[in-house]
C-alpha cells in the first residue's frame, strides 16, 4: 500500500467534506479515493470515517488520526525544499484571500510589484466578504477585519485604517449637515451588511475615551462597499467608508467628510478605525512565500496606517 497517498486521500476528504469533493481536489475518481480510505483503515485496523450514502463524519479515532497526519504532506514538501534549495527565492502557488474592499483597493494595486519581485511565484487573489476556509480552499494567507477572526487561525496585526463618515454636497444641501453622530438617527444612512451572517457593520465612535455606537434612522443597505460609495456619490445619504475607498472622492469634492468638529456643544467624536490582520492556518503555514508577502505588505503600507511590527 502507498501509505502517503492513502493519508493524502484521507486528509483531502476530511477537508473537503465528502469523498466526491476530495476526489475532485486530488484529480482522482471517487472510487479510487474510497479504495485508498479502505486500505488505510485496513492498515490501521480502525474505522476513521463513519459514512453513509448521505453523510460522512470522523469517528473519534479518525479525528485523532487527522489531527496527527494533516500536516505530513506539507511538512515533507517544506523539508525537501529546505535541503534542496535553501537559498532559493519564494516560489510556487500563493493564494491570498481578502475582504473585497481591501483586496480591490489596496492589495490589487500592490500585487504586480510583488509579483515582479518574485517571478517564480504564481499568485491568486480572492476578494470576498464571505467566510474563507484555508484548508478546504487551499488558501495560504488571508487579510481579515476583527469580526472575521477565528480562534484557530494565527493572526498578525498588519494595519489600522481610519474610517470617515461622509456624504455628498447634494445630500447635505437637501437634508442638512449633521454635527454629531447622535443625530444620524435623523438622517438616511448607507449601511454595510455582512454577507456571512446578515449583521450590520456598526458605526463605532470614541469620545473622551468612551466608545459608543451610532443609531441609524432610515437606511439603505448593501453587502458591497463600492455600491454604498456609489449611492453616497449620488446623494443617497450618509455612509462610513475606509480611508482607502473615500480618499479620491474627498479630494475631488464629490464627498464631504463629517464630524471633523462639533457644532453642537458636544466634545469631538472620533470615528473608530478598522484593524486589518494577516492570517494563516497555523505556525507551519508561515512559509517563506507567506513571510515574503507579509514583509512586502508592511513595507508597501509603511507608516500610513499605523502598521505595527
Amino acid at each position: 500500500m502507498d501509505l502517503l497517498n492513502a493519508i493524502r486521500s484521507f486528509v483531502k476528504v476530511v477537508e473537503a467534506g465528502s469523498i466526491a469533493a476530495g476526489a475532485r481536489n486530488l484529480g482522482l475518481s471517487p472510487a479510487a479515493v474510497s479504495q485508498n480510505l479502505a486500505r488505510l483503515e485496513g492498515h490501521l485496523h480502525v474505522r476513521l470515517l463513519s459514512r453513509t450514502t448521505r453523510s460522512m463524519a470522523l469517528t473519534p479515532a479518525g479525528a485523532q488520526y487527522y489531527d496527527r497526519v494533516r500536516h505530513i504532506e506539507r511538512d515533507l514538501a517544506l523539508a525537501e525544499q529546505a535541503i534542496t534549495t535553501p537559498d532559493s527565492e519564494p516560489q510556487g502557488r500563493l493564494c491570498i484571500a481578502s475582504t473585497s474592499a481591501f483586496g480591490r483597493h489596496v492589495l490589487a494595486p500592490l500585487i504586480p510589484a510583488f509579483s515582479a519581485r518574485y517571478p517564480l511565484l504564481s499568485i491568486e487573489l480572492v476578494t470576498t466578504d464571505r467566510k474563507v476556509n484555508h484548508a478546504r480552499e487551499d488558501v495560504d494567507v488571508s487579510l481579515r477585519i476583527t469580526p472575521q477572526l477565528e480562534d484557530q487561525l494565527l493572526a498578525r496585526h498588519i494595519a489600522r485604517i481610519p474610517f470617515i463618515c461622509c456624504a455628498s454636497p447634494g445630500y447635505i444641501a437637501s437634508s442638512g449637515l449633521p454635527t454629531a453622530p447622535e443625530v444620524l438617527r435623523d438622517h438616511r444612512c448607507l449601511v454595510f451588511r455582512y454577507p456571512v451572517d446578515g449583521r450590520f457593520l456598526r458605526w463605532g465612535f470614541v469620545r473622551d475615551g468612551m466608545r459608543f455606537e451610532a443609531e441609524f434612522g432610515a437606511v439603505l443597505i448593501s453587502d458591497d462597499i463600492d455600491a454604498l460609495t456609489q449611492m453616497a456619490l449620488n446623494d443617497g445619504g450618509i455612509t462610513r467608508l475606509a480611508e482607502f475607498v473615500v480618499r479620491p472622492h474627498l479630494a475631488s469634492g464629490a464627498l464631504v467628510p463629517l464630524f471633523e468638529y462639533s457644532g453642537s456643544g458636544q466634545a469631538y467624536a472620533q470615528t473608530e478605525p478598522m484593524d486589518i490582520y494577516l492570517c494563516v492556518a497555523d505556525r507551519f503555514a508561515m512559509t517563506a512565500k507567506v513571510r515574503a508577502f507579509m514583509d512586502y505588505l508592511r513595507d508597501a503600507l509603511g507608516d500610513t496606517w499605523q502598521v505595527r511590527a
